[in-house]
């Protein structure tokens, strides 16, 4: 997969814009910066605008053309963001010290979801907020983004069977249409997923 996102991120432009998701930017707009991880960041638009807002940014990545391209729109909007290479499955991850972690259209097959997710919890501080948004299986049907292959797509079910530790759980599906550069453009059929992790 390494391979295939560094094709795509090798572009001049900036394939999903360098402006931030519609979901992820009306969350942080609304809470106290902290500390952020957000795995799968690719080209850095949310890093760089969560920088923006004050938040300590921490991105991972398989992709050295998608974090070359980050650190450079961090550099052009005047902000710092730390950027680290790795699999998300195997890496080292730092337990319990991050205020709020949020998945952004980054999707893991079937045979390791949960145990990344579960890994992910584990990186969350205690009352920090695990967020995503992902995409449906019927986004298959749409063409606008996104996996092809329906075991990398989420249902509720899987998503409430992952995060059932999680208080205040909220999933919200998602039938609504966006333009984030030129690989997410028109309807699609998506799902947010936010909750807290229970102090100790």
């Amino acid at each position: 997969m390494r391979e295939h996102w560094n094709e795509r991120y090798s572009a001049k432009e900036y394939i999903y814009g360098k402006s931030p998701n519609e979901r992820f930017s009306r969350l942080i707009s609304n809470r106290s910066p902290g500390r952020l991880l957000l795995p799968g960041e690719g080209e850095g638009r949310n890093a760089v605008f969560a920088a923006q807002q004050g938040w300590e940014v921490v991105a991972l990545d398989q992709s050295e053309e998608g974090r070359c391209k980050a650190l450079a729109l961090a550099e052009e909007s005047g902000v710092v963001i730390r950027y680290e290479l790795g699999d998300l499955a195997t890496m080292p991850l730092p337990s319990g010290s991050f205020d709020l972690i949020s998945l952004i259209f980054v999707h893991f097959p079937g045979s390791i979801r949960t145990e990344v997710h579960h890994r992910l919890l584990e990186v969350l501080a205690p009352g920090g907020t695990f967020h995503l948004v992902a995409f449906r299986p019927e986004q298959l049907k749409f063409g606008t983004g996104g996996p092809r292959d329906v075991d990398l797509l989420y249902t509720e079910d899987l998503l409430r069977q992952d995060f059932h530790g999680l208080s205040g759980l909220s999933i919200q599906i998602l039938d609504d249409a966006f333009s984030e550069g030129s690989y997410h453009q028109g309807r699609y059929a998506g799902i947010e997923l936010s909750g807290v992790k229970a102090p100790h």
